[in-house]
């Protein structure tokens, strides 16, 4: 396959990316497997980036420094999707029968492809607060893992965060918020939520949506915000969306303190492209800022200096780069689990699916691997296999970014309810669909 680039022990990060050179084979019966989609080209690869080489150092540290998980290193294979679904379906099947424990899609429209497929081949998806919001309810989707947070999640915060800017939801009333979206899975997966927000809280609801093939001419959209003069602007941006969006929004004065995007709209370049004008953007984030943890400090001790990673310094400790340090912790932290509750080293997607069915990764545990308040603890079982976490709000002065609030409980009084009647209607849209039988290991 073209697009598929070997990822293995012991080999540079470049070789992911293309580059030539000898690549350290590994029996797959001596490692735990994880392949990464990722996309390192094309309009997302601004995003796509800093994951890739956040997951891949994460993941390479534990080799270098541990030798792996439990005694048995991690096997790592990237596969270029270009956050296309169709390639990202080919990299799935190209990789799955070589043992995979897991699959990390990184793109909406990939998770909702694969979401059919998990149960049947037995591999779990994780698809880190992104993805099919439904997927949280356990008994629905024992396949799927959205931990820590759902989308719908993410915009009950933002509904929640504004609410508390105007001195309660009630205050809401009369207010005019905008939504900008990436019109695909991804930006349209919490409009059912912000429009049921709407109607409860009185507020109206004015989206703009953003073709993919129209990422960096926004003007459109924008002069529209600005006829329309939203009170609020929420955004899900992603690759070249974002960092437009937020120069069109300098660009007709949007007041960027009342200016706000999902996790995925935090990435340090996207806000910078504002410049100083840009000053007062706001995000929400559920990882740490900086480079200032043990764990971060290992992975640039033993990957970043050794010339193991694809990134440089200046990446390491960013946003998004964070972002998929974070997503290479809970697949490790998964595996970890799935070891102690079978005895084996070396897993299978079975294992793997009951190992994140038990994740709990509480303070003391992100101490324990250095990362002491790079997360909110985080929990799944059986039922809710997001757990609707806490996020924060992170605003940017013009240079970086700095913490703008506590952690923000989202209303799970509300979009539990919800997500519960939305597994139950994609079951009934996709029937047969399969009744859980997988026992419940906690």
């Amino acid at each position: 396959m073209k697009n598929f680039k070997q990822f293995a022990l012991g080999s540079a990060v470049a070789l992911a990316i293309g580059a030539s050179g000898y690549v350290a084979e590994v029996a797959a019966q001596d490692a735990n497997y994880v392949p990464l989609l990722t996309y390192r080209t094309g309009p997302y690869a601004g995003s796509g980036i800093p994951i890739a080489n956040g997951m891949n150092d994460y993941l390479q540290m534990l080799n270098e420094r541990d030798g792996g998980i439990g005694g048995v290193k991690i096997q790592i294979e990237e596969c270029e999707t270009g956050y296309n679904a169709q390639k990202g379906v080919e990299c799935y099947e190209a990789t799955k029968g070589k043992g995979a424990v897991v699959y990390n899609p990184y793109s909406t429209g990939i998770t909702l492809q694969l979401i059919p497929k998990a149960s049947v081949d037995k591999i779990p998806v994780l698809s880190m607060g992104y993805g099919l919001s439904a997927a949280a309810v356990g008994s629905t989707f024992p396949w799927v893992f959205n931990v820590p947070d759902t989308y719908w999640d993410g915009a009950s915060v933002a509904i929640k965060y504004i609410g508390e800017q105007e001195g309660g939801l009630d205050n809401l009333k009369g207010k005019k918020i905008g939504y900008i979206f990436l019109d695909a899975g991804y930006g349209r997966e919490p409009i059912p939520l912000f429009e049921q927000m709407a109607e409860k809280f009185g507020f109206e609801l004015v989206k703009y949506a953003v073709p993919g093939k129209e990422m960096q001419n926004q003007s459109s959209q924008w002069l529209n915000v600005r006829r329309d003069r939203p009170d609020y602007m929420i955004m899900w941006g992603w690759g070249a969306m974002t960092p437009t969006a937020i120069k069109e929004a300098v660009k007709i004065r949007y007041p960027m303190d009342k200016f706000i995007g999902v996790w995925w709209s935090a990435g340090d370049d996207d806000a910078a492209a504002g410049g100083t004008a840009a000053k007062g953007y706001k995000a929400m984030n559920f990882s740490g800022v900086g480079s200032d943890y043990p764990a971060i400090q290992d992975i640039v001790k033993h990957v970043v200096e050794p010339g193991k990673s694809a990134t440089d310094m200046k990446s390491v400790g960013t946003t998004l780069y964070n972002r998929g340090v974070l997503n290479s912790v809970i697949i490790a932290e998964g595996i970890r689990a799935a070891q102690q509750l079978t005895g084996k080293k070396v897993i299978s997607g079975a294992d793997m699916r009951a190992g994140l069915e038990t994740l709990n990764l509480t303070d003391e545990r992100l101490s324990e691997i250095g990362l002491t308040g790079f997360a909110h603890p985080m929990k799944v079982t059986c039922d809710d296999h997001a757990g609707s976490h806490p996020v924060f709000i992170q605003q940017w002065d013009g240079e970086k970014w700095a913490v703008a609030s506590g952690w923000i409980e989202p209303m799970t009084d509300l979009v539990r309810p919800l997500l519960e009647a939305a597994a139950k209607d994609y079951a009934e849209k996709n029937a047969p669909w399969p009744e859980r039988t997988e026992a419940c290991p906690n």
